[in-house]
């Protein structure tokens, strides 16, 4: 059995998968909650994930991904993990990584300012130059300039930096029952030349294998419409030449920022937002036909028009999708309820992803596991 856990951190990212094999990998930390606000709903992330490492016996988490380096991706992550290549982030208490995934953005962008991407993105290139304890997500020849630069000996490990297009080496489903293919950051051909897209965005369909059965999930970061909607072309296309597997498919997908209308369409609508044509294939096409789940990682839907995401046009959208497929929309500040939100966990077993059910009963709350999809 793999979990996925999805903590409630308003408008931010922070997702846990949790392996049948014993292995953690953490997706984005942005400790966002305000500890002096006693009215603050969000979750206390760090002592979550502190709590939940020391249940296992480890300080470490086999693989962090850090999407991209926005505030609501990162915040908080140097005062909570290890840093290798500066002192003063290490010590007692501190999470270790033992792999950091990182888009190539975070190795060669020279304009950061933010003090947290800034300590990130030291420890990326310090463990790149090392060639250790790293992976990047690029084209290979993005980095050479860079590399030539700054390490004294060329990065020729065709393990460490991985192209779109490819699964992620160190998983697979023999062995660990999983597999990270790759659709960003990617690039496309426009008038005979590969043109660089998202390259500050990570975006992955994880397959989860359990008792023979698999199950598609998609993480993505803050990945606007046309994006999205390039990763549905380039993917249909190499399928349908190569008879690849739906590398599309999905039976979870964790919404990109945040329910925006922008990840569907520029046209935000009226009452309900019209994604462009292929980003409507990806959500009515690829998803399951039934019992799928969409996961919002935002505040509360609001009830009236705002200018930030969640947006209500957007929510409609996936909330009329999963209504007509037997499938749930849930948004993490509102899960289990709005009054008392809880991390969303997503079971992974035979009978496919199913969320755990969580039932408030006066002041405690009662854990079940909703009956599995048929299937």
């Amino acid at each position: 059995m793999h979990k996925l856990t999805f903590h409630h951190l308003g408008n931010a990212d922070c997702c846990r998968i949790d392996l049948a094999n014993g292995k953690k990998l953490l997706f984005d930390y942005a400790n966002m909650r305000d500890p002096n606000d006693k009215y603050d709903l969000r979750a206390d992330l760090p002592t979550l994930l502190l709590d939940d490492l020391k249940a296992a016996r480890r300080d470490y988490y086999d693989v962090v991904a850090f999407t991209h380096l926005d505030d609501d991706h990162i915040r908080g992550a140097a005062d909570f993990f290890w840093l290798e290549h500066d002192e003063d982030y290490q010590g007692e208490g501190r999470v270790k990584i033992k792999e950091m995934w990182v888009p190539a953005a975070v190795i060669i962008d020279e304009d950061v300012t933010d003090e947290t991407a800034k300590l990130l993105q030291a420890e990326a290139r310090y463990r790149l130059i090392r060639n250790e304890g790293i992976k990047v997500f690029s084209r290979p020849e993005k980095l050479d300039e860079w590399l030539e630069e700054h390490a004294s000996d060329l990065i020729e490990e065709e393990d460490l930096v991985i192209d779109a297009g490819r699964t992620v080496p160190g998983f697979n489903l023999d062995d660990d029952e999983v597999e990270f293919f790759v659709h960003s950051p990617f690039a496309e051909a426009c008038d005979g030349e590969l043109v660089d897209r998202n390259e500050g965005s990570l975006v992955f369909q994880v397959v989860f294998r359990a008792d023979g059965v698999d199950t598609r999930v998609i993480l993505s970061a803050d990945t606007p419409y046309d994006n999205l909607a390039a990763i549905v072309t380039i993917t249909e296309a190499h399928a349908s030449q190569h008879g690849d597997v739906d590398r599309l498919g999905w039976d979870v997908f964790k919404l990109p920022h945040h329910c925006s209308y922008l990840s569907l369409s520029n046209e935000k609508g009226k009452e309900k937002t019209q994604p462009v044509p292929e980003v409507a294939c990806l959500f009515e096409e690829h998803g399951a036909p039934e019992g799928a789940i969409i996961v919002s990682t935002s505040d509360r839907i609001p009830t009236t028009d705002t200018t930030q995401p969640p947006h209500r046009q957007a929510a409609r959208y996936y909330q009329d999708l999963m209504d007509d497929n037997d499938g749930e929309f849930v948004v993490t500040m509102e899960h289990p309820t709005a009054a008392r939100p809880e991390p969303l966990v997503i079971i992974i077993d035979g009978g496919g992803a199913r969320r755990e059910k969580q039932i408030s009963r006066g002041a405690t709350t009662v854990t079940t596991q909703a009956a599995p999809r048929a299937g």
